[in-house]
């Protein structure tokens, strides 16, 4: 994918992107595939899969939240970065946490947050459940990218949101999971707002973006441990 098909790519997104900008995205590229090399970051290393299937998928969160406005974000399960620090690079205003349970893909990240100057960005090596248990009601957007099944996602994501804050989740098809989290928004006091359902440009695989309001604070009980939403799952 050249530079002039990414850039109209993300015009037809109504986002701008710079030089600066671009070249931040070419060198987290070429960090991605050196690391990837001793740890498995991700399948895709090709350099037009990378930007079509990781930065410009990343960054169609943007069709339910303006991310111009200055905010506090969370990627939960972020792994590579994804879609955090590719929203981080294009939208530098925000204040970034990043939260991933194994510590080979934080210090992968540390070294792209180095490597591009990127400031207010935070790494935490930790378990959603956990991180989600001290961290109630502190972010305005939390986001998760095919982390787990919808009714867990909600349990461990929403508890960190602030209460009128957001939660998006991005997935393939999720028609039926949306459909076995009726009990989980319920119970986390969320309500989906907006679903937008698309096809990822040139290789047209599905994609569904669901964004959910939080209404209420969160219950003392949320997010139980691993064990318990194992057992006994919000659905």
């Amino acid at each position: 994918m050249t530079k002039k098909e990414f850039i109209l790519l993300l015009e037809k997104e109504n986002i701008k992107i710079d030089d600066h900008q671009f070249s931040q995205l070419e060198k987290y590229f070429e960090l991605l595939v050196d690391y990837n090399k001793k740890v498995n970051l991700t399948a895709i290393t090709n350099k037009e899969e990378v930007f079509l299937k990781h930065f410009f998928d990343s960054l169609t969160v943007t069709k339910v939240v303006d991310f111009n406005q200055k905010q506090k974000i969370c990627d939960v399960g972020t792994g590579a970065g994804f879609p955090g620090l590719v929203l981080k690079i294009l939208y530098p205003e925000t204040e970034l946490t990043l939260v991933d349970s194994l510590n080979k893909r934080i210090k992968f990240l540390d070294l792209v947050i180095s490597s591009l100057k990127l400031k207010n960005v935070y790494t935490i090596h930790s378990r959603a459940e956990d991180y989600g248990k001290n961290n109630k009601e502190k972010f305005d957007v939390v986001t998760a990218r095919a982390v787990t099944q919808l009714p867990k996602l909600l349990e461990l994501c929403v508890p960190i949101v602030k209460v009128g804050g957001v939660f998006i989740s991005m997935k393939a098809d999720a028609e039926e999971e949306i459909r076995s989290s009726k009990r989980a928004m319920s119970e986390l006091k969320v309500s989906l707002e907006k679903k937008e359902v698309f096809s990822l440009p040139k290789e047209n695989s599905s994609r569904t973006i669901l964004m959910f309001r939080k209404n209420e604070k969160t219950k003392k009980e949320f997010p139980r441990s691993p064990s318990e939403i194992k057992k006994q799952p919000l659905h």
